[in-house]
């Protein structure tokens, strides 16, 4: 099993155990279920979650006309690999976890995060999954540029979006 050094706090850094089938990706390039849902498949699955995070045409009951997201990829990728290993240590059973999300502008429909879970049951499958985005969101270095329909726009951190 590969480990990669976590975010470091203070002058200790801890590894990070990284599963070898996992994956985690930050691309300009969109995002295809079929591709995640691909690797995430194991024959020791029962149950394959998979959450799709799209751009949705209303926030807050105003027009929304795109999405723009940035990253910083490093500690991205950091907090998707430590959300990997959490899950792991909550529910040892998971065979796969993937988390990728997309950078760049995107417009209405299109798909922005997808973060998948392989496990022998549905109840582990489900609950790593909600854990994984959840702790995407509030965790990881991603922001997101709203563009309104009048011509103004916001940046906001993905986590902000969850407390509305």
């Amino acid at each position: 099993m590969a480990t990669f050094p976590s975010p470091a706090v203070g002058s200790l850094v801890q590894p990070i155990p990284v599963h070898p089938q996992d994956s985690f990706a930050i691309t300009f390039a969109p995002l295809a279920l079929e591709d995640v849902y691909t690797l995430t498949d194991d024959p020791a699955n029962g149950a394959i979650v998979l959450m799709s995070g799209m751009v949705r045409n209303k926030t807050d009951g105003r027009a929304v006309v795109a999405l723009e997201y940035q990253a910083y990829e490093p500690m991205a990728l950091q907090i998707f690999r430590q959300i990997a290993a959490e899950i792991r240590q909550q529910w040892p059973i998971v065979n796969r976890v993937v988390i990728h999300h997309r950078i760049g502008r995107l417009q209405i429909g299109e798909i922005s995060v997808l973060v998948a879970v392989g496990c022998p049951h549905r109840s582990e499958a489900f609950a790593a999954c909600q854990y994984a985005i959840d702790h995407l969101k509030h965790s990881a270095p991603i922001w997101k540029k709203e563009r309104w329909e009048d011509g103004s726009s916001s940046w906001v951190s993905i986590g902000a979006c969850e407390q509305k």
